[in-house]
């Protein structure tokens, strides 16, 4: 690494002498620390307080702003992040992957309550197959979470995305809550869904929730080949979709709870390809159907000790037709399986008012099978191992970790990937620099890599089974200030950082077009700025009102020795973006809009104006009112996406829908 993990832990531990050096001692709270806590942070939101006290920087949208900004999927939501690129190739039914910081999608861990969702054949989650409807939070975490409750593998990601679905929650009297949703509007979108609670006793309740999606996906879009333009339908971009969720929640006190869920979801999408060569049209289809089963349970022994067990297996199946390749059998049809089977203990001491210790462990195993061609059928094993230790003391919060991996890797053909051991470290800092503790300072210093996917080794006649992981070493430095004036509540962070990633895998050609070789080859070096600012209070007694403005600077070079792009911007990665969305309430009715804007970027390696993709931005407006019927509450919402008809591309050749709106009914019993 170009940073070693001594040299910034001394650097970091010199910063905070030189800031305030009695803050490294636990004191006890006088009266006027007391009075300031009472009047600055009190009352505050709970999830607010986490954020500013927090070593790393976070980004969430809770339930209501989810419903409000006239999303459909998980992916929909992130965009309003800072820091992150969103690849969407189109429509609804279009696959959604995320690039945070540009460090690629492979590094990122998404989390499912708590549990990562895994894809071992590519490293990629789709986003657009998570829907809002179930969701109670999505939260990205640079770096990693602070908690010490979180699993080994919360460790081994360079970025987290945290999915939080709703859990039961009943009012006095109550035993079933029922919400029922339906939402229509352009693309043919029939979207049904219903959620359930039910309060078995005081220690147990359960929730069911079930979503169904059709839609044709056809839209209109412009489009010009330099000499002449037309107008195109977008053609086999339909989808259909159900996802089912049971889960049952139980609690004994305060001292243990536990929690199991079943999912499932069964898909099957058009693939409407890229626009070239005057071709509109493509037949290629895909089916996926994931199923998994996890739980947690944790216990708090005493006020010195606590344990966490979680434990999941996952069964996921894909396939892919495409009757323009036609083989001796027939058209090409491939099918992927994949088994996932996870355990994790978590420990943690209180070992005393100002430290923590906390150690996880996590052993997984991954197994993938397919009908290719001199498929290797790859077996993973996975163990790691996190050691984590946590000081919190008046003015300072420092938490250190070093995560351990062994990877053992065999196949039932063929040559096996080496085995794998390496130790991974990890500094976080949070700090009160002045008497108030309205300013907070931040930083973490990361080292990380993500491991070839099972494509990357094995994939025929690509594969290799000689690849390093890739490594990444991050370091951030931000600021968190929070303030109240009068009705208002002002919250403003900002985080500069510095990212570099070695050995970056990439795909490069061989003797012919179906011959590619994975290979070692790439050295990426990002230089970013993030800003948020948010406000949010009242006009009045009638009005209220919540605003949020994001900024991101982002330069992330090619820095491949001798290569002929060196010093070029990676492929879509914007230099600038930010978005805007305000949300303002009256009574019962309800106001939203939204801007997003991604700069100009490039499609491939070279830096030329074959290359080049213009900036677009999109204005999302929406209106809603909450009408009461015998106690019972209906919300109607309407929605226009991308008001000004803007054509864009995210992916080149893969246009985007221009103007379209959305109509939803809720229904709360």
């Amino acid at each position: 690494m170009r940073t070693s993990f001594l040299h910034s832990f001394g650097a970091i531990c010199l910063i905070i002498g030189c800031c305030n050096s009695s803050s490294l001692h636990a004191q006890k709270i006088d009266s006027t620390n007391a009075v300031q806590l009472k009047e600055i942070f009190l009352v505050a939101n709970k999830e607010k307080l986490k954020k500013h006290f927090s070593p790393v920087s976070v980004q969430s949208l809770t339930g209501k702003s989810l419903t409000r900004l006239s999303n459909s999927s998980v992916a929909d939501a992130i965009r309003f992040f800072s820091g992150v690129q969103l690849k969407d190739y189109g429509g609804i039914g279009g696959i959604k992957t995320i690039n945070v910081r540009g460090m690629g999608s492979q590094h990122t861990g998404i989390f499912y309550d708590g549990v990562q969702l895994g894809n071992a054949q590519n490293g990629q989650i789709d986003l657009g197959k998570y829907s809002v409807q179930n969701m109670e939070a999505v939260s990205l975490y640079q770096g990693q979470r602070s908690d010490l409750n979180q699993s080994a593998k919360s460790y081994a990601s360079s970025n987290s995305i945290y999915l939080k679905t709703k859990t039961p929650q009943f009012s006095e009297g109550k035993s079933i809550n029922t919400n029922v949703s339906l939402k229509t509007g352009s693309f043919g979108l029939v979207n049904p869904s219903v959620n359930l609670d039910f309060k078995i006793n005081k220690h147990l309740s359960a929730r069911v929730s079930t979503e169904y999606l059709n839609a044709s996906g056809k839209y209109k879009f412009r489009y010009t080949n330099g000499s002449y333009d037309t107008i195109a339908t977008r053609n086999n971009a339909d989808i259909e979709s159900f996802r089912a969720e049971a889960s049952l929640h139980g609690s004994n006190g305060i001292k243990n709870n536990w929690n199991v869920k079943l999912y499932h979801y069964d898909s099957e999408r058009g693939l409407p390809g890229a626009i070239v060569a005057n071709r509109f049209k493509r037949p290629q289809r895909l089916w996926d159907r994931n199923n998994f089963l996890q739980g947690a349970f944790t216990n708090h022994v005493n006020d010195f000790y606590f344990f966490v067990l979680r434990g999941k297996y996952a069964h996921n199946y894909s396939r892919y037709v495409d009757p323009e390749i036609i083989k001796v059998d027939g058209e090409l049809d491939n099918r992927y399986t994949q088994e996932e089977y996870y355990l994790s203990m978590v420990n943690t001491f209180q070992v005393s008012p100002f430290w923590k210790l906390s150690l996880a462990t996590d052993l997984q195993k991954n197994t993938m099978d397919a009908n290719l061609y001199r498929f290797s059928y790859p077996k993973r094993i996975t163990l790691l191992s996190a050691l984590a230790a946590d000081f919190n003391f008046d003015k300072i919060h420092i938490q250190a970790s070093v995560l351990s991996t062994t990877v053992d890797e065999t196949v039932l053909y063929y040559e096996a990937a080496e085995d794998l051991q390496k130790y991974s470290p990890t500094i976080m800092m949070n700090w009160q620099p002045f008497t108030s503790n309205k300013f907070r300072v931040r930083s973490f210093y990361k080292e990380i890599f993500r491991m070839p996917t099972f494509n990357d080794l094995y994939y025929t006649f690509i594969g290799n089974t000689f690849l390093d992981p890739e490594d990444a070493a991050q370091v951030n430095l931000g600021f968190s200030y929070q303030t109240e004036f009068k009705k208002t509540a002002f919250d403003l962070q900002a985080d500069v950082y510095k990212i570099w990633i070695d050995n970056k895998i990439v795909a490069v050609p061989g003797a012919n077009l179906f011959r590619w070789t994975m290979l070692n080859l790439g050295k990426v070096e990002t230089t970013g700025i993030e800003t948020s600012i948010k406000a949010s209070g009242s006009l009045g007694t009638k009005f209220k009102y919540n605003t949020n403005l994001s900024y991101t600077y982002q330069e992330s070079i090619d820095v491949t020795a001798n290569a002929s792009n060196y010093g070029d911007q990676i492929p879509y990665i914007p230099r600038h973006s930010g978005s805007v969305n305000a949300m303002i309430d009256y009574q019962e009715i309800e106001f939203n809009y939204s801007f997003i804007y991604t700069g100009e970027r490039y499609s491939q390696k070279a830096n030329i104006s074959s290359n080049y993709l213009e900036p677009w931005f999109t204005h999302d407006l929406s209106l809603g009112k909450t009408l009461l019927f015998n106690r019972k509450k209906l919300k109607v919402l309407v929605a226009v996406n991308n008001v000004f008809n803007q054509q864009y591309a995210v992916v080149k050749n893969f246009p985007m829908p221009g103007r379209s709106y959305r109509f939803t009914l809720n229904f709360l019993l």
